[in-house]
């Protein structure tokens, strides 16, 4: 856990550079993987991995989405990450009303999680008004890309 945290501080600094949504899902990804180690010191392991493929399923779609090739290609990470964090946000309440994490954990956890679907949206609303509006959708978190 430690070592978890370490590597967090030094990605926190480069973190600067980052769009909201990158920073902001891939602190969320250092709380789930810290939540994957408490349910598994609880012996939880079935909720555990579901709860760690998916939370931090969303950093990792977000960042491939930074990377898209194509505007069409940026949409479907965003999308796919909003779905992920919807899935997330399930097995958050789940875990919290199974009694597996404490109210004020899961308050954290859950007010974080809506934070990410409300940005993921205006992100999937804005390309989405965008893509009405001209043959270009931009990229948000990079540039203007052409349709194919």
């Amino acid at each position: 856990m430690i070592l978890v945290i370490e590597i967090a501080k030094q990605e926190l600094v480069l973190m600067k550079y980052q769009s909201p949504i990158q920073s902001k899902s891939y602190k969320f990804s250092i709380l789930i993987i810290n939540l994957y180690q408490k349910l598994q010191e609880k012996n939880e392991f079935v909720l555990a991995r579901q709860i760690l493929k998916s939370g931090t399923s969303i950093g990792a779609n977000v960042e491939e989405a930074v990377g898209a090739q194509s505007g069409k290609d940026f949409f479907m990470k965003i999308t796919i990450a909003y779905k992920e964090a919807r899935e997330t946000n399930y097995w958050l309440r789940l875990l919290r009303d199974c009694n597996y994490i404490d109210h004020e954990e899961s308050l954290k956890l859950i007010n974080d999680i809506e934070e990410l679907l409300k940005l993921l949206t205006t992100i999937q609303k804005t390309v989405k008004s965008n893509r009405v509006k001209s043959r270009y959708i931009p990229n948000p978190l990079t540039t203007l890309e052409l349709l194919p």
